[in-house]
């Protein structure tokens, strides 16, 4: 299957599914969740998309492609944290938490291989002497 946009990656799909979930879910938290853990866990999920797209834009630059994965992983591990709380507090049931906190396993590995094959991802060299300027 031919890549033409981030939307096309796995990870895009399964992160955007997780974080659809997630919004979901938090609905049902108390409302004096609102400012905190609610808003916390909505953003950290949704950043993990707009980390991936925003690194996926950059593809021309493989350290700044990079460093926006690891963006996207640190907003995927801070998401499991606040999946953490969730449960502690018991706004989320123990099959939901382990199945997100799984989904988001899978997230980080393929974030981890994007970044470890960042020059598949990436433009060659080559191919940005030949980018159009106009």
């Amino acid at each position: 299957m031919k890549i033409e946009s981030v939307r096309d990656l796995e990870v895009y799909k399964l992160a955007f599914k997780c974080a659809m979930e997630i919004f979901q879910i938090t609905k049902t938290f108390p409302s004096e969740e609102k400012y905190s853990l609610t808003d916390q866990i909505r953003k950290s999920s949704r950043s993990v998309c707009t980390n991936l797209s925003e690194s996926w834009r950059k593809r021309r630059y493989i350290a700044v492609f990079k460093n926006k994965l690891t963006d996207a992983m640190q907003e995927a591990s801070e998401t499991q944290t606040w999946l953490e709380f969730s449960i502690a507090c018991n706004y989320v049931d123990k099959q939901t938490f382990e199945r997100l906190h799984y989904e988001y396993e899978q997230i980080l590995g393929k974030l981890n291989a994007m970044d470890i094959k960042a020059e598949t991802f990436c433009f060659p060299t080559s191919q940005l002497l030949n980018f159009p300027t106009s």
